[in-house]
């Protein structure tokens, strides 16, 4: 579906922010004082991103991850987003490619778009796929991306080990050149009005919504594991618990090919987006950046960048008419170049986007494979997961349908040969 097919908010959405302002005392006051802040500090900050480019996305290596200095692990953290090199050997992943791309030949009745020529495929259990998300070292790298998060308060939480990683079956991509792709303008993932109409999803936000905006923590485990970010079950909307997104290079691709881009701060990025639906741009003024013309309004049911879809929401999809302070146009940064082996993850609140043109001279491939820690919610769905996995269903997230219980060359379980990849799959142990 795309952005011009989408609805306005209903007029009940007002509600939300009504409630959410009289819960808040001094609200307006608070609020205010954090916009103009944040504003300032965004005009800073996109500017340092927009001079960098690419080079502001982080790069390590997977064989000094736990050796990162506290730095460069706290660079990781403010940006959201990371490349992590050689995790796969190249020569494995390149394989999987070739894999991926017989399994298409062999069963030419998949499902993908576009549809006069499938690129993007809703596939999930072929053996590339199942190989990948078992291979010791995704999972190893997943982990140490989920140890990113931690319990502000310090209080104990015991359903959940974040020294565990589950798999999230997803797809994969194999974009030729020369085609341009509008499917993924800058989006937010895992919950649309949900971050403000779930209490628990919202209270991720508290810091900011009480005007304390530099004391937000994206990383604050204590509300996200219990956040219900589908409240309106749309198929494709994920219910569980992700704390990296993240995908797995099989070809080389660059910038300008058709790769990953990112708006490289969680920390800003959020304080605008949860701020943004209390604040108009003043009637009859011209300069969208200019923070004097800018007011607090909760007038309106109109959440910024979230969208109705007429059995749910999408969102957030921030563009430079709804979120000017971000600067889209020159911060929305492209990951850099990697290789067959090689992972890109970005935070699960950070707006990505893929690039529309390609202007490369061979396939950008990859497939989806984020991090995932063990949660009850996250072990819940492992449980429905797995079953799909052994009938070739598609995953419960995901559009159902008879999937690919008759495709030649499906993955089975015993193509998962590590220890850790069956307990990641929910096949070796009893979850909690």
């Amino acid at each position: 579906m795309s952005q011009s097919e989408l609805g306005p908010c209903p007029p009940r959405f007002v509600e939300i922010k009504q409630e959410i302002a009289a819960s808040i005392p001094d609200f307006q006051a608070r609020v205010t004082k954090a916009w103009t802040e944040l504003l300032a500090e965004l005009d800073v900050v996109t500017a340092d991103i927009a001079k960098q480019g690419t080079e502001y996305v982080p790069q390590v290596d997977f064989a000094e991850l736990s050796t990162l200095s506290p730095d460069k692990v706290e660079e990781i953290r403010r940006k959201g987003s990371v490349v992590i090199r050689n995790v796969v050997d190249d020569s494995e992943a390149a394989a999987w490619k070739d894999w991926l791309k017989e399994y298409v030949s062999t069963n030419p009745s998949i499902e993908g778009f576009p549809a006069d020529d499938k690129q993007f495929f809703q596939l999930y259990w072929t053996r590339s796929q199942v190989c990948a998300r078992g291979h010791p070292n995704v999972l190893e790298a997943t982990s140490w991306l989920n140890n990113m998060y931690r319990v502000k308060s310090g209080a104990k939480i015991d359903s959940v080990d974040l020294s565990t990683p589950l798999t999230y079956a997803d797809r994969f991509r194999i974009r030729r050149p020369g085609v341009q792709w509008d499917a993924h303008p800058p989006h937010v993932d895992s919950g649309a009005i949900e971050r403000w109409e779930d209490r628990t999803f919202r209270k991720c936000f508290e810091d900011i919504l009480t005007g304390n905006w530099r004391d937000h923590d994206p990383y604050d485990l204590e509300n996200r594991i219990n956040a219900r970010s589908s409240l309106y079950g749309r198929v494709g909307q994920a219910t569980v618990f992700r704390t990296y997104q993240g995908w797995l290079a099989v070809s080389e691709t660059a910038p300008g090919e058709g790769t990953l881009q990112v708006f490289p701060n969680v920390y800003l990025s959020n304080a605008y987006i949860i701020l943004r639906p209390f604040f108009r741009q003043i009637p009859g003024t011209e300069d969208s950046l200019d923070p004097n013309n800018w007011e607090y309004d909760i007038s309106s049911s109109d959440f910024p960048g979230v969208y109705s879809t007429g059995s749910g929401f999408r969102g957030p999809w921030p563009n430079t008419k709804t979120h000017p302070h971000m600067r889209l146009a020159q911060t929305m940064v492209s990951v850099p170049k990697v290789y067959p082996g090689d992972m890109v993850f970005w935070h699960c609140d950070v707006v990505h986007a893929v690039e529309r043109e390609h202007t490369g001279k061979n396939d950008s491939a990859v497939m989806y494979i984020p991090a995932m820690p063990l949660t009850s919610m996250n072990a819940d769905y492992l449980c429905r997961q797995k079953e799909s996995f052994i009938q070739g269903l598609p995953p419960p997230d995901f559009p159902p349908g008879k999937g690919e219980t008759e495709y030649v060359g499906r993955g089975r379980p015993e193509d998962i040969k590590s220890p850790i990849g069956k307990r990641a799959m929910g096949l070796a142990i009893e979850v909690i």
